[in-house]
């Protein structure tokens, strides 16, 4: 097996407050393969986003957070690494799909204008001709046939299911060797939601992309990942291929979160008891118990 393009290794995050340090990451650890599609499933609050601030390199040079552990990147440890070089990452060897297109795009600039600036990231020197260019060609990968309207427009003047196709289209403009998903799609409507990730999964193929894709929604998560992670309260509590765990989830969160989800038949949504102590029960790893 080769080395993974993305290894977190007993991660430890805590900021620090009026009254002292509060831990909200205790240990994490994970790893995603190269052009592999992880999955990291909690509820909101359990650390999913924290960790992926943390890849990308965004909360090392704040003041208040205190990080140990290691956090490795193609073998680099982001740790050791200058903001500049952490900076260099993003956009480039690294990218972020957010929640909300809407919001994640300039609402004053065109989709030409922040195509180029995305775009001057990885050669700064690209002219706006080319960059434009290859922004309608990569607006076409992802399904946008009137590519030059939609380059001449601004964000407000698009609907939200084709400004995270942009979005999408952005992010991978400059082939980055990891994807970071936060919640891609929720803001949208389910059927928009479904041709955005059906989408997302072939382009990700296509280019050979690792990805880590954060989620709640554990049907989606079912059909995109090979394997997923279950966090909860800032420690990982199951980890395996997303089919062995769907077939056996064994932690009582897993299986909390898996009772959690609504059916059509009805029945009611059981509540997740905050404080039970089932809950600490130790990491349930189904690799590690799959027979050699």
């Amino acid at each position: 097996m080769s080395a993974p393009m993305l290894d977190i290794r007993d991660l430890h995050l805590s900021f620090k407050g009026h009254t002292g340090l509060t831990e909200v990451l205790h240990g994490i650890s994970l790893h995603i393969q190269p052009g592999e599609r992880v999955a990291l499933v909690g509820e909101s609050g359990s650390g999913k986003s924290v960790t992926a601030r943390i890849v990308l390199g965004l909360l090392q040079d704040l003041p208040s957070a205190r990080i140990t552990g290691q956090v490795l990147f193609d073998g680099r440890d982001l740790e050791l690494m200058s903001s500049r070089a952490r900076h260099a990452l993003r956009g480039t060897a690294m990218s972020m799909i957010f929640q909300d297109p809407t919001s994640s795009l300039n609402p004053v600039f065109r989709i030409a204008d922040q195509f180029h600036d995305v775009l001057r990231r990885a050669d700064p020197s690209v002219a706006k001709a080319a960059a434009h260019d290859r922004a309608a060609a990569i607006l076409a990968e992802v399904s946008i046939r009137d590519a030059q309207r939609v380059l001449n427009a601004y964000p407000f003047q698009l609907s939200g299911g084709m400004n995270q196709r942009v979005m999408i289209a952005m992010a991978l403009a400059n082939e980055p060797a990891l994807l970071i998903a936060d919640e891609p799609g929720t803001a949208l409507d389910v059927t928009v939601q479904a041709q955005t990730l059906q989408l997302m999964r072939r382009l990700v193929e296509d280019h050979h992309t690792a990805v880590l894709f954060i989620s709640h929604n554990l049907g989606v998560v079912r059909e995109f990942a090979d394997r997923l992670y279950v966090i909860y309260k800032g420690r990982m509590v199951e980890q395996g291929p997303t089919d062995a765990v769907f077939a056996d989830p064994r932690h009582p969160y897993t299986r909390a979160l898996m009772a959690a989800v609504p059916h059509l038949t009805g029945g009611g949504i059981p509540e997740i008891a905050e404080a039970s102590p089932d809950f600490a029960a130790p990491l349930v790893d189904h690799e590690a118990e799959a027979p050699s």
